[in-house]
């Protein structure tokens, strides 16, 4: 869901910025302005370090046992295309982005507090739900401890957050900026 609003944000400021041009008003320029920041920021923030901790984290654990994060039994369920489309083409897109158009990254303190937040709220969120349903929505935690997981979930967020500063790190290569 984060990469299709994403990649529907980066199409409509595309297309508004191809409609606009050329007679852009004051008021046009400062939504375009908006637009562009948004498209930035859910790039910096989300995009990119969920992308790839989506697919570094699923694959390694697919590869490991498959049982733990996509049971056999879903494939009655989901066809292997939309499991790539969730799993896999996520990061050659988010790198092809990356690599066409250059994103102004918020500062360093903002993002990553923004990163956090994500991962605090999404780790909220599975633990809402096992505690309403009484299942895990990944069964690899049903394996672990109380306080495994707790320290499964710090760890996931310290790598959530490195993933942000790769995409930094990256973004400032291919486009040669220093902040």
């Amino acid at each position: 869901v984060i990469q299709a609003v994403f990649f529907g944000i980066c199409v409509l400021t595309d297309l508004s910025s191809l409609l606009t041009k050329g007679n852009d008003t004051q008021e046009q320029e400062r939504q375009m302005k908006k637009l562009i920041s948004l498209r930035d920021w859910m790039m910096a923030v989300l995009a990119f370090p969920v992308g790839v901790f989506v697919v570094t984290m699923f694959w390694s654990i697919y590869i490991y046992d498959r049982e733990l994060v996509y049971p056999k039994l879903l494939d009655n369920f989901i066809p292997a295309w939309l499991n790539h489309g969730m799993h896999t083409t996520v990061l050659p897109f988010v790198l092809i982005e990356m690599r066409t158009t250059h994103h102004q990254y918020p500062s360093r303190s903002c993002g990553l507090a923004a990163v956090c937040t994500f991962a605090v709220g999404y780790i909220l969120w599975v633990c809402w739900i096992h505690h309403v349903t009484g299942v895990w929505v990944y069964p690899l935690l049903e394996h672990l401890s109380p306080g495994v997981k707790i320290i499964f979930f710090a760890a996931l967020t310290i790598i959530i957050n490195i993933f942000y500063l790769v995409g930094e790190v990256l973004n400032n290569y291919i486009w040669d900026t220093q902040k």
